[in-house]
Order: structure tokens, then C-alpha cells, then sequence
């Protein structure tokens, strides 16, 4: 069953689904969002179905500034505010009667892969986490864009800045693009994987305020997986051009809990059928063996 839900995030509504499974009895639950520029109905709808239909409820989110979530101005990506509405997410999903709050697991993809590894990293109570096809290291990312789309990217990113501070409008640039575009991902999976994702009607907007192009290099998640206590599940598509797997691979390979599966795929293959069944039926095997008591 799923119904509407909110919390405050710094004061800022945040709009969650929350999936209730059958039993009414103390349960685990698994917090969810999307990634980069990604909205709840991109699919993880799906996900928290499967989830629910295990046994577990869920809240997934969209992020302040994106979906059906407020904030102001709209399609803001800040690193740091969408960790603290994790953590308001969180916090929301422990206080939910019939939820144990001592069974909370975490569920990133691609960016927000990156986001549960930091905050599986912060937060010793969370129980586990999955990191699903996940952004784990900007540095290391950087090269594969190409010099002259990073300095595009950079010079958005200022000119967006330069508009923040003279209190104009955000500037935009495309989150998906073909080859040429002035887009974040312009891989030749990206539109036609955002496409896929897509539900009829969706709320997803191809556009995101250019100055997150200046903090990407900066975020390295997968640097601290070693101090992540918690069993940690790393989804991991072989042939992603996104979030490449040899940094997946590296950043589990120092996680103490960490768990692997690995998918001969690209970075949306993981969404979509026919391999999702199978993606999908191994997160859940890893959440009931890990949350059920």
C-alpha cells in the first residue's frame, strides 16, 4: 500500500512515498532517492514495491528543488543539501510507528549511490545500505568527459555562480545530452536511458543550475567506504560509461562489509528489464538476510 507522506528538510518540505507491506508488525525500513536530476517515479518506484512486497517499509523521496518536493529555486543540485535531506529522511523513517529504528537501510543509485556511502560512512546506526551502479569518485571522473566538455562545464558553472550573486535566475544546463550538448551526461546510453526511465506524465526536468558542475570533482564518496561498519551491497554494471565499475569496484574493495554483484551492462541497463528482475531479486535477498530478524 502507498500513500503521500512529508517531512521538513531545513524547514523546506521534502514529498515521500511511503510503502506499508502486508505484516503490521515492527518492520525494517529502507529509505530511497534517485540520482542525478532524478525523480522517485524514474523506476524506483518499482523498487520500493519489491521492497514493501518483502516485507519492509519504505519512504522514497524526492530531493528539495527537484520533483514534487519544494525549494526554491527549482532544479538546484547541492551536494550538501541533498545529504542533509537524507538525513532528514532518515530521521523521519525512524520516528514512523511500526518501524524498528534500529533496521534502517539506505538505497542509492548513481549519484545517490555516492550519498549512501557517505552517509553509511557518518552514521554507524544505519543498518545497510546498497549503492546501486554508484558515483563514487569525481576526481577520477573527470578525465573520461574530456578536457574541453569539462572546461564547458566549468564556465557554466561560474556564469551560473556570477548570476547567484548578482540575485538572477539560476543558468541551466542540460543533465543528459548527445555528444556536443552542454549537458552533465552525454554518454551515447544517456538520453536514451533517461527515456527509458520515464513514466508517462513525470515530473523529471532535463535541466539542472550549472554551478553543481563546480563540486562534482570535489565529492569523493567512494574515498570513505572504509569506515563504513555496515554491510554494504555495490551493484555494479561492467560496461558503465557513467560511473565507471573500477572505481565501484575499488571503493567496495575498502569497505569491510562490503558485498559485489556484478551485471555485464551500462549504467541504465540496471533499471529496466530484462535485467532488472534479476538486479532487483538480489538487493532483496541482501535486505532480508541483513534487516529480518
Amino acid at each position: 500500500m502507498r500513500t503521500d507522506l512529508e517531512f521538513k528538510s531545513d524547514g523546506i518540505t521534502c514529498a515521500a512515498w511511503l510503502y506499508r507491506p502486508a505484516s503490521s508488525s515492527p518492520s525494517p525500513c529502507v529509505v530511497m532517492a534517485h540520482g542525478f536530476s532524478a525523480v522517485r517515479e524514474q523506476r524506483l518506484d518499482a523498487y520500493a514495491e519489491r521492497f514493501a512486497q518483502a516485507g519492509c517499509v519504505v519512504l522514497l523521496f524526492d530531493y528539495r528543488h527537484f520533483g514534487a518536493s519544494a525549494g526554491e529555486p527549482r532544479q538546484l543540485l547541492s551536494i550538501r543539501r541533498q545529504l542533509q535531506d537524507w538525513q532528514a529522511a532518515i530521521a523521519a523513517a525512524r520516528a514512523l510507528p511500526g518501524v524498528d529504528p534500529a533496521r534502517i537501510a539506505i538505497f542509492g543509485s548513481s549519484f545517490s549511490g555516492g550519498h549512501v556511502q557517505t552517509l553509511a560512512a557518518r552514521d554507524q546506526s544505519i543498518a545497510a545500505a546498497i549503492a546501486q551502479v554508484p558515483f563514487c569518485d569525481g576526481l577520477r571522473n573527470l578525465p573520461a568527459l574530456g578536457i574541453g566538455h569539462s572546461l564547458r562545464l566549468t564556465m557554466a558553472g561560474l556564469w551560473d555562480v556570477l548570476r547567484m550573486i548578482l540575485g538572477r535566475k539560476p543558468y541551466y544546463i542540460g543533465s543528459v545530452g548527445n555528444a556536443g550538448d552542454l549537458a552533465a551526461m552525454v554518454t551515447p546510453d544517456a538520453v536514451a536511458g533517461f527515456a527509458n526511465m520515464n513514466p508517462s506524465g513525470s515530473t523529471w526536468r532535463n535541466e539542472v543550475a550549472a554551478r553543481v558542475a563546480l563540486t562534482l570533482g570535489f565529492y569523493r564518496p567512494g574515498a570513505e567506504a572504509a569506515k563504513i561498519a555496515c554491510p554494504i551491497l555495490y551493484a555494479i554494471g561492467e560496461q558503465d560509461l557513467i560511473t565507471p565499475a573500477r572505481f565501484a569496484h575499488d571503493a567496495a574493495g575498502r569497505a569491510p562489509r562490503a558485498e559485489v554483484k556484478s551485471y555485464p551492462c551500462g549504467h541504465f541497463d540496471v533499471y529496466v528489464s530484462p535485467l532488472w528482475e534479476n538486479v532487483i531479486d538480489d538487493q532483496i535477498e541482501f535486505i532480508v538476510r541483513h534487516l529480518q530478524p
